[in-house]
């Protein structure tokens, strides 16, 4: 434990506030960009202010990158945090954290070293349950008929789509999984669940899952499903889907970005401070 080690939290959603309830065991925390009224009862990090400038070792930012003005994501905010604010606080050696590593983030930070947590495997693996298990809720919030005896594609058999395979095997679903190649059908099979090459998707599917990056459902292969099916896209820019096509056509589909950090924030800040500790420990110092 290191508690003259001083780490600036700043900005971002609840993952934020329970990554800093993790760091507290370790480290003296301090936050900026999160007012009061949305911390836990039982948990009390104080609120750095300018007088503090040059102290912070470390500066952890939320999983979306700042804006174009240099602007920190701060949902919990009532004001705006920008980079140069942060960089002050920092000590001309410390490190910054954040969770998608964007182009301009060494112009606003030229002088620090700057990891992205966000591209950790521990992380990737730690947050791949918490996102199906949400991506579950959202379709049993959003479709009329039970998961039970429904045909469902899940396109991609990374992480995130074997914990749903998984899931909805529990709910009795019909599973298939759209796979690139024969490794992906070899592990869609050792679940017990049908493959597809994505190449071949049909449209007898009621819900339909993406966790590929890669625009696989096009304006040809979205005129193969039927009006009620509901898709759910779990990837990350530039998403799985032609958007576009989709709204044409009158498709129902979700982009359900960051779903850990709305259905399981304690689990998921949690799990990011685990990552930001690891980085300290053995790469860091």
């Amino acid at each position: 434990m290191d508690k003259r080690k001083k780490l600036l939290i700043a900005g971002g959603d609840m993952r934020q506030i329970y990554c800093g309830e993790r760091l507290c065991r370790k480290y003296g925390v301090y936050t900026i960009g999160i007012e009061k009224e949305h911390f836990p009862d039982v948990l009390n990090l104080p609120e750095a202010d300018e007088n503090m400038s040059g102290e912070f070792s470390c500066a952890i930012l939320p999983v979306s990158p700042p804006d174009e003005s240099g602007n920190i994501f701060t949902p919990l905010f009532s004001g705006t945090i920008n980079t140069a604010y942060v960089k002050k606080l920092l000590k001309s050696d410390a490190v910054v954290f954040t969770g998608i590593n964007s182009i301009k983030m060494s112009d606003y930070f030229p002088s620090h070293r700057i990891f992205s947590y966000m591209d950790r495997e521990e992380l990737a693996v730690k947050n791949a349950v918490p996102t199906a298990e949400g991506a579950v809720m959202l379709a049993l919030e959003k479709l009329p008929v039970t998961l039970n005896g429904l045909p469902v594609l899940i396109a991609g058999a990374g992480r995130i789509g074997m914990s749903l395979a998984i899931i909805l095997k529990g709910f009795g679903a019909d599973i298939t999984m759209a796979v690139h190649n024969s490794k992906g059908a070899a592990k869609a099979g050792l679940l017990g669940v049908k493959s597809v090459y994505t190449e071949k998707i049909d449209g007898g599917y009621g819900l339909v899952f993406n966790t590929v990056p890669s625009v696989i459902f096009t304006e040809d292969v979205l005129a193969k499903f039927s009006e009620e099916t509901l898709f759910i896209d779990l990837a990350s820019r530039p998403g799985g889907f032609d958007f576009k096509s989709a709204e044409k056509m009158g498709k129902r589909v979700i982009w359900a970005l960051g779903i850990p950090g709305k259905n399981a924030p304690k689990t998921a800040g949690a799990a990011v401070a685990d990552t930001i500790i690891e980085i300290m420990e053995n790469v860091v110092y």
